[in-house]
């Protein structure tokens, strides 16, 4: 299978995915040559926009500041929830330091984040 080198293929497979799309519906036989050319290009763009625009997974502490700001808590606030100092706070939103399992434990439970953020994997 073909592969998008570089910005100009990228632009120009966009530009032409965006021309297939009205001309193929849920009722085109996927022998049609407008529907296998709309499936090719597609997979192309999405491999090309996977590996140049990928935005990646967030880190905690990204979370932990969207979350704190979401639930309008301070960092003594969030350390008291968490039965935590809040110097222990600040080092996990600096990035110094990581929380142990039973913390980590406390923030999904507690702040509704997802384990394999708090986990970082």
């Amino acid at each position: 299978m073909a592969k998008i080198e570089n910005q100009a293929q990228y632009e120009w497979a966009v530009k032409r995915v965006e021309e297939l799309l009205p001309l193929v519906t849920d009722e085109t036989p996927a022998t049609d040559a407008n529907s296998i050319e709309l499936e090719l290009l597609s997979n192309m763009v999405a491999d090309y926009s996977e590996e140049h625009f990928s935005i990646g997974s967030p880190s905690l502490t990204e979370v932990l500041k969207l979350r704190m700001f979401e639930m309008g808590l301070t960092q003594n606030n969030l350390a008291k929830l968490l039965g935590v100092s809040p110097s222990r706070i600040s080092e996990y939103l600096s990035g110094r330091s990581e929380p142990t399992l039973k913390v980590g434990r406390e923030i999904c439970r507690k702040l509704h984040i997802e384990a394999n953020i708090v986990l970082g994997v």
